[in-house]
């Protein structure tokens, strides 16, 4: 068994401490947990904050004000050693909602007084006992979509609060067999190896049939949208994804790691490529864009079952000269 029981047990400290305080004390528990040099980083309009004080400030204490008794529904925990740096870091990985009650004005986004969730996805690296790195992505799309926002025109995937793994066991909170995880971290390692290539000669479907199951689930990113079947991603995502975009660099992740049957990655960003095509019902511009983007895969025998991805839609589209948020704050909801 690989244990990473104590590095978990730090961040459910921090979540058992984080999710009950008020706005008032989330700076007090970021600096109990965090290093001194610690690097937060997040997505559009966050973008990387440095330190618990401002990241309380800037983050915690206005979404706790926004959104009014809180929660975390967890649907993945999971830690591991990380591969891009030689396996030497430890990582903790959790993946879920943070549900509330949407009461009041978040990012000027209006609020509802309803139940809203915030699809969220965060890495936190352990050293000595501190977090000294954090990746919290989350799909703000998707809350101004349940706010009666459209942020994107008609996305070609459904859209949804997103479940679980369908087994139920992403919550890894025992000790999980290293081999396990090393087939969930070698297999989709081959599946990045195609998805970097754009050119295997193959037809898209059968070069998804080499790492993913023909019922793969891939839970996309409000203004994309969830989809089901290799021949359906292929035709509402992935197919419309390559003939959007040329000169798509390199991947590049600053962790990648599984544990048990679910492993996953983040960069920042991961890539850059560009718009020629246009992408997600908008023109194209022939500017280059960062993809900031947290992929979560669930492996079932020797392929990927579900892919749960988080992706900067907001900080991509603002390097192409749109605005998101700064327009959403003038529509009427409908």
């Amino acid at each position: 068994m690989t244990d990473f029981t104590s590095e978990k047990q730090i961040i459910t400290d921090l979540y058992r401490h984080l999710d009950t305080a008020s706005p008032d004390t989330t700076e007090a528990v970021l600096k109990q947990f965090y290093g001194p040099n610690h690097i937060w980083r997040g997505f559009h309009p966050f973008d990387e904050i440095h330190g618990g004080t401002e990241v309380a400030e800037r983050f915690w204490a206005p979404l706790k004000t926004a959104f009014t008794h809180l929660q975390r529904r967890q649907d993945v925990f999971m830690a591991g050693k990380n591969e891009m740096d030689g396996f030497a870091s430890a990582w903790v990985v959790s993946m879920g909602h943070l549900m509330g009650l949407f009461d009041k004005p978040w990012l000027g986004i209006a609020p509802t007084g309803k139940m809203a969730f915030l699809r969220y996805c965060e890495f936190n690296k352990i050293e000595n006992g501190q977090v000294t790195e954090t990746a919290m992505y989350f799909d703000i799309p998707h809350l101004m979509m349940q706010a009666g926002l459209h942020p994107f025109p008609p996305q070609t995937a459904a859209h949804l609060v997103q479940p679980g793994p369908m087994t139920h066991d992403g919550l890894m909170l025992a000790p999980q067999p290293p081999e396990t995880g090393e087939k969930t971290l070698a297999t989709i390692n081959a599946m990045i190896t195609d998805l970097g290539q754009w050119n295997s000669g193959l037809s898209l479907e059968d070069e998804l049939r080499r790492t993913w199951h023909e019922d793969m689930i891939w839970w996309g990113p409000a203004g994309v949208g969830a989809t089901y079947t290799i021949p359906r991603y292929a035709k509402q995502h992935s197919g419309p994804f390559r003939a959007g975009f040329t000169n798509r660099s390199k991947t590049t992740h600053i962790c990648r790691m599984a544990e048990g049957h679910f492993g996953g990655f983040f960069g920042w960003p991961n890539f850059t490529a560009t718009p020629t095509g246009g992408f997600m019902g908008m023109p194209a511009t022939d500017k280059p864009g960062e993809f900031r983007v947290i992929d979560i895969y669930r492996r079932d025998g020797d392929k990927l079952a579900e892919n749960w991805i988080f992706i900067d839609l907001l900080h991509f589209w603002k390097q192409q000269g749109v605005d998101i948020l700064a327009r959403m704050a003038e529509e009427p909801r409908t």
